[in-house]
């Protein structure tokens, strides 16, 4: 969930954005047709199967695939490579799904301004008023939470969690236990800071204000009417039959020894939720992200909260990011800019087991989404990202 926007959600973050500073590298020759000129199909197909056998064995993943959309009426574009487990032999689908982490916390931002739209609470709203069982934090507001300058801990930093979820990786907390992780904890300065306790506390929040499950109304207030029948919570709201659509994740993270190498278990996010505990498809998350970043999800001036940017850096409202304060994060959503692509709205989200890379472009309305099976300390990603933009940019179909 740090990446969760970098790592997995189980470890600190240090940045919702830094993991996505890209590089612009260009990793595999583009694919060429008979008279020599490209369709963009292939060479998107030549792009991801040359990240396979450039990173593959070193980031220990298998399987990667990439979707984009376009704002007009032309067919998105779907392709993947590889196999849906190391060393295996069954080729990944278009259609398969992908543990998403951190992309979740723009769903948990939209329902608590959805909410605050219809009057029943207020992003100024504090802690206190709510949540009042955790005094120690009764003067953070609810933007805080969402916009991580709460100051709060991150309890998949804590040692504690770091230990259980390797023991039983299976397990199932509820997120009162998860938070219990670091609930004595003094708050920080509000300061930028990337925390996922502060999005189950946000959870929590949308609990109590709505008398219903967190889980309920995400699947009223946006699954439902966006037709996201592939996206679900793990395990709270998944069918069993969908870890079938999985590719087997895997762990190369320093800080849980104990996973590295070995598959994950493809359902078992309990550990997540609010903060990253989705399943989706890229269809079905390059369908939300569209609505998100068009306005379709929030009335206007919920659009304009969701959109108002502090920089990672100085913690100090900008209004958009720019070559000397390239990251901003929003509630539950960040924009980067550098060279290769200019502005644009990006998240990488990840689990014990997998990566997952989406950036919107304002200007054009183009929409990448891509991802893989495994979770690393860093990553290339965001260069496979850099890479499909390139080709988009250059090739025919």
């Amino acid at each position: 969930m740090r990446n969760l926007p970098r790592k997995r959600a189980g470890r600190a973050a240090k940045s919702a954005v830094a993991l996505l500073v890209s590089t612009a590298a260009i990793v595999a020759p583009t694919a060429a047709t008979a008279n020599g000129a490209p369709t963009v199909v292939q060479a998107l197909r030549a792009d991801l199967t040359g990240y396979l056998g450039a990173h593959g064995a070193e980031e220990h993943f298998s399987a990667l695939s990439v979707r984009v959309t376009y704002p007009d009426s032309r067919p998105g574009l779907a392709i993947s490579a590889g196999t849906t487990g190391y060393g295996g032999h069954t080729a990944v689908s278009d259609d398969a799904l992908w543990q998403i982490g951190s992309n979740t916390k723009a769903f948990t931002s939209v329902v608590m301004l959805r909410l605050e739209a219809d009057r029943r609470l207020s992003i100024h709203d504090r802690l206190g008023k709510w949540l009042p069982e955790y005094p120690a934090w009764r003067d953070v507001s609810i933007k805080q939470l969402l916009s991580m300058t709460s100051g709060i801990p991150d309890y998949t930093g804590a040692a504690a969690f770091g230990a259980d979820i390797q023991a039983a990786p299976r397990r199932t907390a509820t997120a009162t236990q998860l938070i219990g992780y670091v609930k004595n904890s003094p708050p920080g300065p509000p300061t930028y800071a990337y925390s996922n306790t502060n999005f189950l506390l946000a959870q929590l929040v949308i609990e109590r204000a709505t008398h219903d499950s967190y889980f309920h109304q995400v699947t009223e207030r946006i699954l439902r009417p966006l037709g996201l029948r592939d996206t679900c919570f793990a395990p709270e709201t998944c069918p069993a039959h969908v870890a079938s659509r999985l590719p087997s994740g895997y762990s190369l993270q320093e800080g849980l020894p104990a996973l590295v190498g070995r598959p994950v278990p493809p359902l078992a996010l309990s550990w997540a939720q609010g903060a990253g505990g989705l399943v989706s498809s890229l269809k079905d998350m390059t369908t939300w992200d569209r609505a998100l970043y068009q306005g379709k999800a929030l009335p206007p001036a919920q659009q304009r909260e969701l959109e108002s940017l502090i920089s990672v850096t100085t913690s100090r409202p900008i209004r958009v990011v720019t070559a000397g304060d390239p990251f901003g994060y929003g509630l539950g959503i960040a924009q980067k800019t550098d060279p290769a692509t200019g502005v644009t709205w990006a998240y990488q989200g990840g689990t014990l087991g997998f990566r997952v890379l989406h950036l919107y472009f304002p200007r054009s309305g183009l929409l990448i989404a891509v991802a893989v099976n495994s979770s690393v300390d860093g990553g290339s990603l965001p260069d496979l990202a850099d890479t499909v933009y390139r080709t988009l940019s250059t090739s025919h179909r």
